[in-house]
C-alpha cells in the first residue's frame, strides 16, 4: 500500500514540478534544491 502511494506521487510529481536534470545542484535557489530533495525522498521510498 505504501509503495503504491509514492509510486502515483512520482506519477503526479514528474507531470506537475518542474524538471531539474542537466541542472548544476550548487548553483539551484533554495526553493529548486527543496523540489529536488522532495522528487529524490519521494523516488526512493517508491523504489523500497
Amino acid at each position: 500500500m505504501k509503495r503504491l502511494f509514492f509510486k502515483t506521487l512520482v506519477k503526479i510529481n514528474n507531470k506537475l514540478l518542474p524538471s531539474l536534470y542537466k541542472k548544476d545542484p550548487t548553483k539551484l535557489t533554495n526553493l529548486q534544491k527543496a523540489i529536488l530533495g522532495y522528487k529524490y525522498w519521494t523516488l526512493t521510498h517508491s523504489l523500497n
